[in-house]
């Protein structure tokens, strides 16, 4: 298990995981980056509310981006389906 210290908004935090120490660095690194986004945004609002924002607008983009995968994979599905049966009539 891999271990590194971060700072995401001024604060240190130790991570832990099974992932290589780059990848939790940009991940700390991102959300680092989009908290600061919603603080020039919003300025006066505290660290728990940005955070907090930020959770909402990181959750919003995930589930968008899930909804677009089914979606494109449904279409990847019937893709394949109909090109099965183009190849049924060819043989």
């Amino acid at each position: 298990m891999e271990s590194i210290e971060v700072t995401i908004l001024g604060q240190n935090y130790l991570l832990k995981g099974d992932v290589s120490k780059d990848y939790m660095r940009h991940l700390a690194e991102f959300v680092d980056t989009r908290i600061r986004e919603v603080y020039r945004r919003s300025p006066g609002t505290t660290p728990l509310k940005a955070s907090i924002l930020t959770a909402l607008m990181l959750a919003d983009e995930l589930h968008k981006v899930r909804k677009e995968h089914a979606s494109a994979k449904q279409s990847i599905k019937q893709f394949e389906i109909g090109a099965e049966s183009l190849l049924n009539l060819i043989d």
